[in-house]
């Protein structure tokens, strides 16, 4: 039996406070972590794959401590190659800006724990301290911003909390048949834009988003810039940046885009179809950055071609 595949770089959790806390910190594991057995955290702790954040290894019996870091070394029974590669656009000492394949996960999750855009990064620079700035859904392509210095990635987190940098993605889907009757009779201009704005909140199973009543707190602007038969191009600016956000915003449309596992229904888990990307990218981050004072705009292709090709 060939031994299950273990991530290079270490995950962690905060132990947090509760009244009812575990005597040790491997019976929190067990008890948080119920997809891993209690004989594998044993193993684990055996065999030194979990630690404190300065490196000293956690025992059995470790007592627990609240709001402490507890590092552990994820692993998966076989872990899947995704056949597509990154391409690194820029980099100098603070960031690195790349552009992620659809598939590849940002960051160890589910059934991937060294085939991620992070360990590919840190493989192919020498930098050990790469992390992303803000999220890219594994099924999602495109632009990321990527932090290189511990000490100044605050900085960069703060331009998407603050609203100090813009994106824009691109996502294909079928047009609804009453847009589509009024693009062929004429009676539509593009681009076609319109503004969503709802609550959004999650799901079940809990990676899963829907839209409920109250108040907004979700923003996105959306055109329609291009058509092909009874497909259309468009063009998406998250104002905020909720999970699903533009999917979601998208489905609200009645224009759900175009291979989405997720949406309108949640698929049955499959292998995944590399001839079947969802289509959507992120196409261009436009900021300042808060070290050098320098202004960037980086864009890529997008899916015009994808479009032309459906």
């Amino acid at each position: 039996m060939s031994s299950p595949a273990c991530a290079a770089q270490p995950s962690y959790i905060v132990l947090p406070r509760q009244a009812d806390a575990p005597a040790t910190v491997f019976e929190f594991l067990v008890g948080h972590f119920t997809q891993v057995t209690a004989e594998q955290w044993q193993q684990r702790i055996i065999d030194g794959k979990v630690h404190w954040q300065d490196g000293q290894l956690i025992e059995l019996t470790t007592p627990y401590r609240p709001a402490t870091r507890v590092y552990y070394y994820r692993e998966v029974s076989h872990e899947k190659k995704i056949p597509f590669a990154e391409q690194i656009l820029y980099q100098d000492e603070y960031k690195i800006i790349v552009v992620k394949p659809h598939f590849l996960p940002v960051t160890p999750s589910g059934h991937f724990v060294n085939e991620c855009l992070v360990h590919r990064l840190r493989i192919a620079t020498g930098i050990e301290t790469i992390a992303p700035a803000h999220r890219l859904d594994r099924d999602t392509a495109g632009v990321m911003l990527m932090t290189v210095q511990p000490e100044t990635r605050h900085r960069y987190h703060e331009l998407f909390a603050k609203g100090r940098i813009h994106k824009r993605y691109h996502a294909l889907a079928k047009l609804t048949p009453p847009l589509l009757q009024q693009y062929q009779q004429g009676e539509l201009v593009l681009p076609y834009s319109v503004t969503v704005k709802n609550r959004l909140q999650k799901s079940t199973p809990s990676f899963l988003m829907q839209i409920v009543e109250g108040e907004n707190n979700s923003h996105s602007e959306i055109s329609l810039v291009a058509v092909k038969g009874d497909i259309g191009l468009f063009e998406l600016s998250p104002i905020t940046g909720k999970t699903h956000q533009l999917r979601m915003h998208m489905l609200s449309l009645g224009m759900p885009l175009i291979n989405d596992r997720f949406y309108p229904e949640l698929q049955p888990k499959t292998e995944d179809d590399f001839e079947r990307p969802l289509q959507l990218m992120a196409r261009s981050l436009e900021f300042t950055d808060p070290m050098t004072n320098q202004p960037h705009f980086f864009e890529v292709d997008g899916l015009t071609k994808s479009l032309q090709s459906a």
